[in-house]
C-alpha cells in the first residue's frame, strides 16, 4: 500500500503542483482545503484537483476542511494512518496581512496548533511545513543562507511563519521523536508542463508574475511597479524566481529526509539567482510576444530592495536543486495563461 501523506492547503497553487509529484513518488496523497485560495471545481471538489485527477488517471482523495475546525481534523486522523504531513494551509497576502494582523495570527497559528495538537494525538510525528523567505526579514548579507537571522520580519504573514517555524522547532526539541523538515521558499511561479494546473490569484494578484500575465493576455491594463530607487541595477526590487515543480520537487526530498528521523531541519528553496522586475516583464513579454505595459508606483510597505537564496544546503543535504531557467519559468506560466484566460473558472479544460 502507497504511504498515505496528508496535505493541508493542497488545492492552492504550491500545494497542488506537490499533489502531482507525490503521486508520480508512489505517495497517496490525501487533501484538504478550505476553498480560501482553491477554486471549486465540479463536485465540490477544487478544480485544480479535478485536473490532476483527469491528466495522471487517478483519484485523489479530498476533504473540504478548515484546519480552525479541530474536531473535523480529529475525525480526519481517526479515519486515515499517515505517514506524515505536508502542511501548506495558511493565508498568504503580505499587504493584506498588514491591514488584518489578526485574522492572519488567528488563521495561520491557530490552524497550525490545532494541526500539531492532533499530529500529537495520533502519533503522526513528521512534517514537511511550508515556510518563506519572508521570516528573513530585510537582508543583512546576501545570498541568504539558513544562518541567516530570523525573526525581523517586515510584515505579520512572515512573522507567521516565523512563529510556526518556532512551535515545529519547540516541538521536536521536546519530543525527540518527531521530525520537521522547514522549507524557505523564495518566490515560486510558472506551472505545470500540462498548463493544466498554475497560479489562479482570486482577486487583484498580489505577486508580480500572476499580474504580468494578467497584462499580458489582456485581464488587466498595465502593471504598477512599487519603487525604482531601490538600490539594485536598475533601482526595481531583486528576486529569487523558482520554477513551483522545482519546489515541489524539494518537497519530495525533504520526505525523504523524514525518513531517517532527521530531528528539524531547515532548508532554502531558491535558485540562487536574483531577478529585477524589469528584467521579469521583459522576460514575459519574450515568453508571451505581447508589450507588457508598466508604471512606476511608490515602493509598498515591508517590501525589500533584493532578497535571493544560497541554496547549497538543501543540495549537499537533500540532494535537490532547481533545474528549470527564467526563461522556462515564463513559457510554462504563459501557456498556463493562455491556455485559461480567466484561470479555473473558465470552466472545464477541454
Amino acid at each position: 500500500m502507497a504511504q498515505k501523506v496528508l496535505v493541508t492547503g493542497g488545492g492552492g497553487y504550491i500545494g497542488s503542483h506537490c499533489v502531482v509529484e507525490l503521486i508520480e513518488a508512489g505517495y497517496c496523497p490525501v487533501v484538504v482545503d478550505n476553498f480560501s485560495n482553491a477554486v471549486r471545481g465540479e463536485g465540490g471538489v477544487p478544480e485544480s484537483l479535478r485536473r490532476i485527477e483527469k491528466f495522471l488517471d487517478t483519484s485523489i482523495e479530498f476533504q473540504e476542511l478548515d484546519l480552525l475546525d479541530k474536531p473535523a481534523l480529529e475525525k480526519l486522523f481517526q479515519k486515515h494512518t499517515f505517514c506524515s504531513v505536508m502542511h501548506f494551509a495558511g493565508l498568504k497576502a503580505v499587504g493584506e496581512s498588514v491591514d488584518q494582523p489578526l485574522r492572519y495570527y488567528r488563521v495561520n497559528l491557530t490552524g497550525t496548533m490545532n494541526l500539531l495538537e492532533v499530529m500529537q494525538a495520533h502519533g503522526v510525528r513528521s512534517i514537511v511545513f511550508s515556510s518563506s523567505a519572508t521570516v528573513y526579514g530585510d537582508p543583512q548579507r546576501l545570498p541568504i543562507n539558513e544562518d541567516h537571522p530570523v525573526g525581523g520580519c517586515t510584515n505579520p504573514y512572515g512573522k507567521t511563519k516565523y512563529f510556526i517555524e518556532e512551535m515545529i522547532q519547540d516541538q521536536c526539541k521536546a519530543e525527540r521523536d518527531w521530525s520537521a523538515v522547514l522549507l524557505r521558499y523564495f518566490n515560486p511561479i510558472g506551472a505545470h508542463a500540462s498548463g493544466q494546473i498554475g497560479e489562479d490569484p482570486q482577486g487583484i494578484p498580489n505577486n508580480l508574475l500572476p499580474y504580468v500575465a494578467q497584462v499580458a493576455i489582456g485581464r488587466r491594463e498595465q502593471l504598477s511597479v512599487f519603487g525604482n530607487d531601490y538600490n539594485t541595477p536598475d533601482g526595481t526590487g531583486v528576486r529569487d524566481y523558482i520554477h513551483v515543480v522545482d519546489l515541489a520537487k524539494g518537497h519530495i526530498a525533504a520526505l525523504k529526509q523524514l525518513k531517517d528521523s532527521c530531528g528539524c531541519k531547515v532548508y532554502n528553496l531558491g535558485t540562487g539567482t536574483g531577478y529585477s522586475v524589469l528584467q521579469m516583464v521583459k522576460a514575459m513579454e519574450k515568453a508571451s510576444g505581447k508589450e507588457i505595459r508598466y508604471k512606476i508606483a511608490p515602493r509598498r510597505g515591508g517590501d525589500v530592495a533584493s532578497c535571493y537564496a544560497d541554496p547549497q544546503l538543501a543540495e549537499k543535504e537533500l540532494g535537490w536543486k532547481a533545474n528549470f531557467n527564467l526563461e522556462r519559468m515564463c513559457e510554462d506560466l504563459w501557456r498556463w495563461q493562455s491556455q485559461n484566460p480567466a484561470g479555473f473558472s473558465n470552466g472545464p479544460a477541454s
